[in-house]
């Protein structure tokens, strides 16, 4: 108690702290005090939910016709196609010899490719079957194989929701390929091939090892996978999906592993919508070793994983905002990720959208 002279016990849940993060050799500043603070900023408006099944003039639709005249199929499962407007062509002119070592540059060349999960607009991953979202996984799979063989980055990333700066509500994601290695991956691979140096075993399968032993930041696993709040998570409900052996790219999946990994993306996903019973948003992105010219270099030090990264934080209209501190300093957060992971595993695996379709009925 305070003025008895007995110095407290720490405590997660109460105390500041910071976390390390291994993945990008970082700190995270933990401060779980603060979600007592009253909250009169910014208020997000909820995802739409009316949206039509099917419209002619989203350019994501089957048979819709695209801003460059192309008319999609009628597709009836996955489609991928060029992105009409891509950050990265095949070609590009060499920039020439920087003139100083404050003002360098590079030649920049890849392709953009978007990928529609599903023929209807009003469907997204955990409200679709498991078969077809193991469709969705096969054609990442075949798309890592293609561009592979080329680029030495392979960047499959989903933005969900307006929140998430997504401009069309059809399930979708992209794929970005470059002849370069970005900041976030090559980050990654420092890091973990240093720890794979220092202690002789993948850094993400340790920790996948270790978190199947305490099961507190545990949401979900199967035979295969885990899904964990990363013990140093920023945003709120963020969340790191794992393999429990070692697997370098998603390429490398056995059949099994594709049908557990459907199955336990369902079930997170379901979570967390069904958290504040919206179609919650996220950005989401799979990391695994480079490919291209390094398909051919001792990789073992990469374990493949996803990251979800919602920005949520205490309803569907109430936000964490990366400023400020976070930007000037390094990262906070106010929600332990102990306390999401509860909040996360404690939900249920029924969707709250078919709970109120069987009321109705």
């Amino acid at each position: 108690m305070e003025g008895s002279g007995k110095t407290p016990v720490f405590d997660h849940a109460e105390h500041q702290h910071i976390r390390y993060n291994p993945l990008r050799d970082t700190w995270v500043l933990v401060s779980a005090h603060r979600m007592k603070r009253p909250w009169k900023g910014q208020v997000e408006k909820p995802p739409e939910e009316n949206i039509p099944r099917h419209d002619p003039l989203n350019p994501l639709c089957p048979g819709a016709t695209r801003v460059n005249g192309e008319v999609n199929p009628e597709y009836d499962s996955t489609f991928v196609f060029d992105n009409d407007f891509p950050a990265l062509q095949p070609d590009s002119p060499e920039p020439g010899v920087s003139d100083h070592p404050l003002f360098q540059v590079r030649a920049a060349t890849g392709v953009c490719k978007v990928m529609c999960f599903h023929p209807w607009s009003d469907i997204t991953l955990p409200l679709m079957q498991i078969s077809e979202i193991k469709n969705v996984i096969e054609k990442w799979m075949e798309l890592i194989w293609e561009l592979g063989e080329k680029y030495p980055w392979v960047q499959i990333f989903e933005n969900k929701g307006s929140m998430m700066g997504c401009s069309n509500p059809h399930p979708h994601c992209q794929v970005w390929a470059s002849n370069f290695l970005p900041n976030e991956p090559s980050l990654a691979d420092r890091c973990q091939r240093d720890y794979y140096k220092k202690n002789g075993v993948p850094m993400l399968l340790d920790y996948a090892n270790q978190e199947s032993q305490r099961k507190v930041r545990m949401v979900v696993e199967n035979e295969d996978w885990i899904v964990v709040v990363p013990y140093w998570a920023t945003w709120p409900f963020q969340t790191l999906l794992l393999p429990r052996r070692h697997v370098l790219r998603l390429t490398d999946l056995t059949g099994k592993e594709k049908e557990s990994l459907a199955s336990i993306m369902k079930r997170l996903l379901t979570k967390y919508d069904n958290l504040f019973e919206i179609a919650f948003p996220y950005s989401m992105g799979w990391h695994g070793a480079p490919t291209g010219i390094h398909l051919k270099e001792d990789m073992n030090h990469w374990q493949l994983h996803a990251h979800y990264y919602p920005p949520l934080l205490r309803s569907a209209t109430i936000r964490k905002f990366m400023v400020g501190y976070e930007m000037l300093a390094q990262e906070q957060r106010d929600l332990t990720p102990e306390q999401a992971a509860e909040r996360l595993r404690n939900l249920s695996e029924e969707h709250y959208a078919m709970k109120k379709q069987e009321k109705e009925t």
